[in-house]
């Protein structure tokens, strides 16, 4: 198709061949050779990749060797050209431009995690800056993140099934939190945890449905059902005393005393000191950081248990 990059383009931030500042090999410039100790140190590097870092992929994910490379690969073949382009995708109101897009990709051997992470994640945190800049207005964001929403509910059946999942019976609870009087932050805050949502449900995780309205909500649904966890999406606006508070209250109400909180968005992306601040236990990156965070803090309460 038409404007997809191949994947030989660098990721964002990264020069390529074809860009000021590229970086050439020192073949071409009669620049120095590694030296013996480097080329040892290297060579170490790589041993220690190949027998123990891919392993334990393998023992998280239940890959495959040549997925765990795939999953290491693919990742770099999207860059901030790519995500703009879609952006413009995404805000016209031909939908189909953008599947051909995300279809011309899969093609190319880019997996549907990829893509999400990389793709659809990256272009609705690129929407909401465009708007905060004034280079589009909030219809063009709102066709934007609905189209998103449709893509991620489009090509949910097939994420679900791209890994096998082992159902472990854990619930988790997603809820984007107080709610934005925002329509444009608030729908952005929705697709980061449909997002987040298909990551668990595809690890095999009983995904509550539906988001509170309200803190009184959450609090009434973690006091009447059983959650593992419960995650909270947090917009830029709301203050971390408010998050803290909101965070107790649910510690207070849950049926499940040790239940397990996680907190996501940039409020917490671009000031990590924040999560223990307020209370939470963890932080979810991205979708996939998320289930791995989320393994990780509930094999930990298991153990003090």
């Amino acid at each position: 198709m038409a404007g997809v990059m191949p994947l030989a383009e660098t990721r964002d931030g990264l020069p390529n061949d074809e860009t000021e500042g590229a970086a050439v090999p020192f073949a071409q410039t009669g620049g120095p050779h590694l030296e013996t100790a480097q080329l040892v140190e290297t060579a170490q590097l790589a041993r220690t990749i190949e027998g123990e870092i891919i392993p334990r992929l393998m023992l998280v994910h239940r890959m495959e060797p040549a997925s765990v490379a795939l999953s290491l690969v693919d990742r770099l073949a999207l860059g901030s050209a790519e995500v703009g382009e879609f952006a413009q995708l995404v805000m016209s109101h031909d939908i189909a431009a953008a599947c051909g897009y995300i279809e011309a990709l899969r093609t190319q051997g880019l997996s549907l995690e990829t893509l999400f992470l990389d793709l659809l994640a990256p272009t609705a945190r690129l929407l909401e800056e465009m708007w905060q800049a004034d280079l589009c207005d909030s219809t063009d964001v709102t066709v934007g993140l609905c189209h998103l929403q449709q893509l991620l509910r489009e090509y949910s059946p097939a994420f679900e099934t791209e890994v096998e999942s082992h159902t472990h019976g854990r619930r988790v609870l997603w809820a984007s939190l107080p709610d934005t009087p925002c329509c444009t932050f608030g729908m952005q805050n929705a697709f980061g945890l449909r997002m987040a949502e298909e990551f668990f449900r595809r690890a095999g995780w009983d995904v509550w449905g539906g988001s509170p309205g309200s803190v009184d909500e959450l609090v009434a649904i973690v006091r009447r059902e059983w959650f593992d966890l419960v995650g909270l999406t947090v917009n830029t606006d709301t203050s971390p005393e408010q998050v803290a508070a909101i965070i107790r209250a649910v510690r207070r109400a849950s049926c499940n005393h040790a239940v397990g909180i996680m907190v996501s968005g940039s409020a917490f992306a671009d000031h990590p000191e924040r999560v223990t601040q307020v209370g939470a236990d963890a932080m979810a990156v991205d979708g996939r950081q998320a289930i791995l965070q989320a393994q990780s803090l509930l094999g930990l309460m298991a153990r003090r248990c």
